[in-house]
């Protein structure tokens, strides 16, 4: 599938818009058109080119898809929540039993904004275009979460070939807090291309801690652009394992838009197979007196991939910049392969910034030491693997959270190494 053109008539099949919104789709589409999925020639896709990997993998990509009939979730039993539930990119229902509700405003998202044009990316343009799904969550001023909030991806079966593009919106009010756990399930047995534009937006002083997991592996393509905008005081933790998806890319773009902002973004996978995963971030330090830490940790075993692309911009202001970015990935095949790209790009001259990546084999004296113990190789290897992405998974505060995201992640390594 070397050539996949969308006629603009597919904007008409989701819905009737206004003047400017059908402006706004069909640019975005007729872009989309012009320069189809990216390549290595985009630099920001220099370590994953999707116009290859979509056309190895499919033959089609149907846009349209017929509603399926509510399938059973198995509820995570580990710890009590609230939970949203959205099906192939569509808010179904959602509970907050344990909150009070008339400080949450929950709703299909409704695109408001046609003033983005970002060009470096085609999967934004396609999204503008098509995207006729997704949520937008709201929580009110000076409102603190009491449970966690899990929110429920769930894809499935019937999906086979298909494309699907969402927009989801998240604001957090003024002195308000929110934990929330994105969790996926995918029912399909087949290919199809998930791809979602998402809005986080944290106002003064206000908190958010996110946790990305899968609940298994699968055969869906995800991308997720995900603009985050973070005002005076907030702060912002996002836990990441991406571990599952045949082909990932997270694209992660923080904004730190006033004074004493901080955001903390910790990411540990295990890949295996001929699983393609990339994580690329940019921190945009805009204000004086910012935070941003990142720390992402990958191990990849067999023939599979991981990129990490990863940008600190300082801002001529913002003065008294503290920003730390790190990067480490274990290889345990020589068929297997990691890319890294840090940068720094600094305009303001009292900071203080660091960058780092280091990648290779496991050591092989910890190995012979363990095996010394009593411990095969291969118990040596799990155990040292564990070792290595735990450091991210113990910085979770939550026990219960924090063991159900480590036996997901030591479960999806036993099965697949």
């Amino acid at each position: 599938m070397l050539n996949f053109k969308i006629n603009s008539n597919e904007i008409d099949k989701i819905g009737k818009f206004t003047k400017e919104e059908k402006y706004f789709r069909l640019k975005n589409l007729n872009h989309f058109n012009d320069i189809g999925f990216p390549n290595k020639r985009n630099e920001d896709w220099k370590f994953s080119d999707l116009k290859e990997i979509v056309s190895k993998n499919f033959n089609k990509l149907e846009l349209k898809l017929e509603k399926s009939k509510k399938p059973k979730i198995d509820f995570i039993k580990d710890f009590e929540h609230n939970y949203i539930v959205i099906i192939n990119g569509e808010l179904t229902y959602s509970d907050f039993k344990y909150e009070e509700k008339d400080k949450i405003k929950l709703q299909p998202f409704i695109n408001e904004d046609y003033s983005d044009s970002k060009k470096h990316n085609p999967l934004l343009n396609l999204n503008h275009a098509l995207s006729d799904k997704g949520y937008f969550l709201d929580v009110k001023e000076n409102y603190k979460f009491k449970k966690v909030l899990v929110i429920y991806h769930l894809f499935t079966e019937d999906l086979d070939e298909n494309i699907l593009n969402s927009k989801n919106k998240i604001k957090i009010g003024k002195n308000s807090e929110l934990h929330f756990l994105e969790f996926t399930i995918n029912e399909s047995k087949k290919n199809f291309f998930n791809n979602v534009y998402e809005d986080i937006i944290l106002e003064k002083s206000a908190a958010l801690k996110s946790i990305y997991l899968q609940n298994d592996k699968s055969f869906g393509y995800f991308h997720k652009y995900s603009r985050n905008s973070l005002s005076s005081d907030s702060n912002y933790t996002s836990f990441i394992f991406p571990t599952g998806h045949k082909f990932n890319k997270l694209d992660l773009e923080f904004n730190l838009e006033g004074e004493r902002s901080e955001c903390n973004l910790q990411s540990a996978s295990f890949l295996d197979d001929n699983v393609h995963q990339e994580v690329k971030t940019r921190v945009n330090h805009l204000f004086p007196n910012c935070k941003s830490y990142q720390k992402v940790k990958n191990v990849l075993n067999a023939e599979s991939k991981g990129v990490y692309q990863g940008k600190i911009f300082v801002k001529d202001v913002a003065q008294k910049t503290d920003a730390y970015q790190l990067s480490k990935a274990i290889l345990l095949s020589e068929l297997s392969e990691f890319d890294s790209k840090p940068e720094l790009e600094i305009y303001a001259d009292d900071v203080k910034c660091s960058h780092g990546s280091t990648s290779g084999n496991l050591d092989k004296d910890s190995i012979y030491y363990l095996m010394t113990r009593g411990l095969t190789k291969k118990e040596s290897t799990k155990l040292l693997v564990n070792g290595f992405l735990n450091e991210v998974v113990d910085s979770i505060k939550s026990n219960s959270i924090r063991n159900f995201v480590k036996n997901k992640l030591e479960n999806q390594f036993i099965n697949e190494y």
